[in-house]
């Protein structure tokens, strides 16, 4: 792999600096005193992205995208989340848009991809049950055929953002007598349907990001059944192809280092040697996982294909990098790191610490990722 930008590489990550400097709205990088007010800027950066076609970058042209080459998508998602930009994670434009494009029908592309395009609908997606995780097709919400309806009933988990969303990407069991794999089938969901209850989870970082999800006799439309009923699992499996790098965790690790070291530098506080050698470690490790995400998105460019292999070392190699700079930055900080009032400069990294524990989680817990690793990448045997 070539380890340099090209020119016009360059150039498009010089637009996107400037767009992140010059083209958002004022006082977007400040701590909001409501979520009202958090979720008015975020929307706001979407319509702005939107406009220069850079919300669903990947996509093509003619459904609001701008067609991007996986370098195009990891120089974006690279500025966006080391200048922790908000409203650039879009579910819809991850999850929904592709498998609309695949699997839906003419009319559905037109209802669901403009308005996931422009950023007039935000979506969340309903997988995770209590008793179906990480083994997602072992999913039981029922969906039983009630004329020109379906009718829902069951429960959804960490569904996060699902308390703000105006639509559902609702995973199914419409087939309970076949293998789990292929009864599955998915809907497109308004979040305001009568039968649906939203009920917070705050997580153990004291934000609510996640919600459970009830649903009790909700009907939808049989014209939201996306693709061929009970083939929804194939639905699911249309995974993130269009940003497989893990390139957003690397920036956001890369910005905690970069902060502490300025910090250690302006404040000179006196800290163990030790200390300081872990954090030499981190630094390290994010070189490293910053060429692991180059080293995918260039090989995704040259051959169309996504290294699965690579792709699941880095998201489980990210996921623990960013507990272990949260950790060592509370030792920087020392007993200032365990305060919780008055909010002070270690605040967000003790915020990071404990929502680490989620990144080791979503996406696929770290022990299923070994699992994967070790059997699909390596050939290792299961036993």
């Amino acid at each position: 792999m070539n380890f340099h930008l090209d020119a016009d590489q360059t150039a498009f990550q010089q637009e996107v600096v400037d767009f992140i400097e010059q083209g958002l709205p004022d006082g977007w990088e400040r701590e909001h005193e409501s979520f009202a007010e958090a979720l008015r800027i975020e929307r706001q950066i979407m319509t702005r992205l939107a406009a220069k076609h850079w919300l669903a970058l990947p996509w093509p042209k003619e459904f609001g995208g701008l067609g991007a080459s996986p370098m195009q998508q990891l120089i974006f998602n690279e500025q966006m989340a080391y200048h922790g930009v908000p409203g650039t994670m879009n579910m819809g434009v991850a999850w929904v848009g592709p498998v609309v494009m695949l699997y839906g029908r003419d009319d559905q592309k037109a209802q669901y991809l403009s308005r996931i395009a422009d950023g007039s609908d935000l979506w969340c997606t309903l997988y995770s049950e209590p008793g179906a995780g990480s083994d997602l097709a072992a999913m039981q919400t029922r969906a039983v055929r009630d004329g020109d309806d379906y009718i829902i009933n069951g429960q959804k988990i960490w569904t996060s953002f699902g308390h703000y969303a105006d639509w559902g990407w609702l995973a199914v069991r419409t087939d309970p007598d076949v293998p789990k794999h292929k009864g599955l089938s998915t809907f497109a969901i308004k979040m305001d349907t009568p039968g649906i209850t939203i009920r917070p989870l705050v997580n153990m970082a004291g934000t609510h990001e996640f919600n459970e999800i009830f649903f009790e006799d909700v009907r939808v439309p049989a014209a939201n059944l996306v693709g061929e009923e009970n083939r929804g699992w194939y639905n699911v499996a249309v995974g993130l192809d269009f940003e497989r790098s893990s390139i957003g965790a690397t920036s956001n690790s890369r910005r905690m280092v970069d902060d502490l070291v300025t910090y250690l530098r302006t404040e000179k506080p006196r800290i163990d040697n030790a200390v300081k050698h872990r954090l030499v470690d981190e630094a390290i490790g994010v070189a490293l996982l910053r060429n692991m995400a180059y080293y995918i998105a260039s090989r995704q460019e040259k051959t169309g294909i996504a290294p699965t292999r690579e792709a699941q070392m880095a998201k489980l190699f990210g996921a623990e990098l960013q507990q272990r700079i949260a950790a060592t930055a509370l030792q920087v900080f020392g007993m200032e790191g365990q305060a919780h009032r008055p909010v002070s400069r270690a605040a967000s990294y003790r915020y990071g610490l404990l929502r680490s524990v989620a990144n080791t989680i979503e996406g696929g817990t770290s022990e299923i990722q070994r699992s994967v690793i070790a059997t699909r990448g390596l050939g290792l045997p299961r036993e």
